[in-house]
């Protein structure tokens, strides 16, 4: 089993993407190509609000990670938006993602760390048997 820092570490690692994501990438707007992919998914009319609007979502996430509170379902919901934000801009906006289309890549190893980190690597594992 995976030690207890080890956990902790990747824990707020994982944190710290969603915070920065959420707060210098979209709520500062330090890299405008979020605010583009909004606004070639959803339209560039709501575009700046709806961008300010996911990097509070991105804050709330990364609050919920640090705080570990039913971190089991916060892993599953993690999960589920990096696939769901991925699939659509892999899908709609290509040309506008860091990598392109090879963003997926890492996006999968993302959830995959995210998934061993609760799942496998969570030393309060074998407290729940």
């Amino acid at each position: 089993m995976i030690k207890y820092n080890t956990y902790q570490v990747i824990n707020s690692c994982v944190g710290l993407v969603w915070l920065a994501n959420g707060l210098l990438c979209k709520i500062f707007n330090l890299v405008p190509r979020h605010r583009q992919i909004v606004a070639k998914i959803l339209g560039d009319e709501y575009a700046s609000g709806l961008t300010m609007l996911i990097g509070l979502a991105e804050v709330v996430m990364a609050v919920w990670v640090f705080s570990r509170f039913k971190s089991k379902f916060n892993a599953i919901v993690q999960i589920v938006v990096i696939a769901a934000m991925n699939t659509l801009e892999f899908l709609l906006a290509p040309e506008l993602l860091l990598w392109g289309r090879f963003n997926a890549l890492f996006a999968f190893l993302f959830i995959v760390l995210i998934y061993l980190n609760e799942f496998k690597w969570n030393p309060n594992l074998s407290k729940a048997k």
